[in-house]
């Protein structure tokens, strides 16, 4: 009896262990894709972001990396930060109609961002990297989605490329790094259209200044009339005998 109870026990653990196995090596790849950080910047400003890259393999390191970004929300400005042990080059497309950056008209504009490791420099097993990014102006769209490439040094890739679903949908794959854009703040003491106060035309101008005017005129004569009849006044007075008791 002891014997049989010892046994259901130990196949009731290793069946909840295969489970959990089953369970956490579902969820592991959707949690540990490549992402943007941070997740948010604001249309027309700069924003420095980062790709943070983990590496899934067990066996094997990340050795390369590929970002392309969006044609259809091209950027004029793309700088990167070193990368201790990584080289970086960039690739550049025709872009119709220009981009202006600080009254500049651009005509090519960045089209993919390669980081490439030297040495042993690769993103090692256990581990993630960050490759930082200056971005600017961005573009006038509710978000960017960088398509992104991830190369092991066994040769295998990691394609970071499902654009996003609907909301409440169940995530993507692979799902590709995503930059929310929100729309600039209005400047502080901007008036909106319906809080606008309406202005006279230009005939209402003319017509209240001149009336205007001639307000002043008679008032400063009805003043000057005043004094003088004041001034006759004092000297009569002046004049006239006092009159004896």
């Amino acid at each position: 009896m002891i014997r049989f109870r010892r046994t259901a026990t130990a196949a009731a653990a290793l069946a909840f262990t295969a489970a959990a196995t089953a369970v956490l090596g579902f969820a592991g790849p959707a949690s540990a894709h490549v992402t943007v950080n941070p997740k948010e910047a604001t249309q027309g400003g700069y924003a420095r972001v980062a790709f943070r890259v983990p590496n899934e393999s067990d066996t094997a390191s990340t050795t390369k990396l590929e970002v392309v970004l969006p044609e259809n929300a091209p950027v004029g400005s793309v700088s990167t930060m070193p990368v201790p042990g990584w080289t970086v080059t960039t690739e550049k497309r025709k872009v119709d109609p220009p981009i202006e950056v600080h009254g500049s008209q651009l005509t090519e504009a960045v089209s993919k961002i390669t980081w490439t490791a030297s040495g042993d420099a690769g993103v090692k097993p256990g581990q993630f990297q960050e490759f930082p990014v200056s971005l600017g102006p961005l573009p006038q769209v509710d978000s960017m989605i960088f398509k992104t490439l991830q190369t092991y040094s066994d040769g295998n890739i990691s394609r970071w490329i499902d654009e996003p679903v609907a909301a409440g949908a169940e995530e993507p794959e692979h799902p590709a790094p995503v930059l929310t854009l929100a729309a600039a703040a209005a400047p502080a003491g901007s008036a909106s259209p319906s809080a606008a106060v309406a202005l006279p035309d230009d005939d209402d101008d003319d017509d209240g200044n001149g009336l205007a005017v001639g307000l002043g005129v008679a008032g400063l004569v009805a003043g000057l009339a005043g004094l003088v009849l004041g001034g006759l006044a004092f000297t009569r007075t002046r004049r006239e005998p006092v009159a004896k008791a």
